[in-house]
């Protein structure tokens, strides 16, 4: 940091974040919503305690990592395979959609047509990190709605690092060869240098060692990250890394002891997550971008769950369902973020543009978050009743 220390700047994320968050609990709001409010509050933009955001930016992209870690931890791979063959139409076509209305708003409100395909392009996707956070999965029933979610997410998630990397080969003038034979080939054979390891050494080490609750922990991360920056190498995103990662050894008998084992450092590294995307927000954008960042954030509360619901309900999934996954779905995504962050650094759009993506986003974070908690069974419901369901 430039005039504070790690460990001053540690103190005051987590101490407010414990203030802020007593008072989200009490006004029936998600705690992320907090940590956006505290970044924004603290934040270069704010009263600047904390200036600057490299290094929690980089602590809070690894919340991501872990994030698709455990979930892939909870899938197996059976069904996970089942759930994409049902959901690849669906992702496709819903992206078209979203698209569509994003190009179109960016359009109305005379972004070039650069910026306006960026746009359309952040509204594409819908947050990982929101959707699963608030998910229960305690019963059969939302077993199969975050399964449902998860498959979705997945495929946005490859969509995304297509987008990504048409964004930096445009940013560097071209799209080489090198690139596009490691995006073809780097997928499955990162899946299948995944499952090798884990059948041939993981298992074995965990067989052995799993006793040793501590070495069990260790791997673990050291799996995880190790994944993470091998599919970062081959020109994949550390996410999915990740994720193959964790669905290589959701079969193992430990895969539950891990998945416990690591929720206190995601939580951890989340919470710098959701600081960063608020203090990373320029505030005196706000009376510019109001008007656009509320009719795309409207699009993706109002009209996202709309298309989800007829689309799951055409896959012959009930109405209940169908809706139930399209509100969890109904927001912006940290992919789109960092479609912004990329598109800006390579001159593709203008701050305008970007911190258009950026306002939408927080805003479908927190009204969505709210809408969430408020109507369907989380893990911050409201009532008993609620968070049993």
């Amino acid at each position: 940091m430039d005039n504070t220390t790690i460990v001053f700047s540690m103190f005051l994320i987590f101490s407010g974040a414990a203030v802020l968050s007593t008072v989200a609990l009490f006004t029936r709001q998600s705690l992320l919503v907090a940590y956006m409010l505290l970044g924004m509050i603290l934040g270069p933009w704010g009263i600047a305690w904390i200036s600057d955001l490299r290094q929690i930016q980089q602590i809070g992209d690894i919340g991501i990592i872990f994030l698709l870690f455990l979930l892939g931890l909870n899938l197996h791979p059976q069904n996970l395979l089942h759930m994409l063959r049902k959901v690849v139409s669906i992702a496709l076509i819903s992206s078209l959609i979203f698209g569509g209305l994003g190009y179109l708003v960016g359009n109305l409100f005379s972004f070039t047509q650069g910026e306006s395909l960026v746009i359309g392009a952040a509204m594409m996707f819908s947050s990982t990190i929101i959707g699963l956070k608030l998910l229960p999965t305690t019963i059969l029933h939302h077993q199969h709605t975050g399964e449902l979610m998860i498959s979705v997410l997945l495929m946005q998630d490859i969509i995304a690092i297509v987008v990504l990397l048409l964004l930096h080969s445009a940013g560097d003038g071209g799209f080489s060869m090198k690139e596009g034979i490691l995006l073809v080939l780097g997928f499955p054979g990162l899946i299948l240098f995944a499952f090798l390891t884990e059948r041939y050494v993981l298992f074995k080490l965990f067989s052995i060692f799993d006793r040793i609750q501590e070495y069990i922990f260790l791997v673990a991360v050291g799996w995880c990250l190790g994944m993470a920056e091998l599919a970062r190498l081959i020109g994949l995103s550390d996410e999915i890394g990740a994720f193959i990662a964790g669905v290589s050894i959701a079969t193992s008998p430990i895969a539950l002891y891990i998945a416990e084992s690591l929720k206190p450092l995601r939580d951890f590294f989340l919470v710098m997550f959701f600081f960063a995307i608020g203090a990373s927000f320029n505030v005196s954008y706000v009376r510019e971008l109001a008007m656009p960042a509320l009719l795309l954030a409207g699009i993706a509360l109002l009209v996202k769950p709309a298309v989800f619901r007829l689309l799951f309900h055409g896959a012959k999934e009930s109405t209940h369902v169908s809706w139930e996954v399209g509100v969890r779905l109904g927001q912006i995504s940290e992919f789109s973020l960092l479609v912004a962050y990329v598109a800006a650094e390579t001159e593709l759009i203008n701050l305008s543009a970007s911190y258009l993506i950026q306002a939408a986003t927080i805003l479908t974070f927190i009204a969505s978050s709210y809408i969430v908690v408020l109507k369907y069974p989380t893990p911050l419901a409201f009532s008993d009743k609620m968070r049993r369901d």
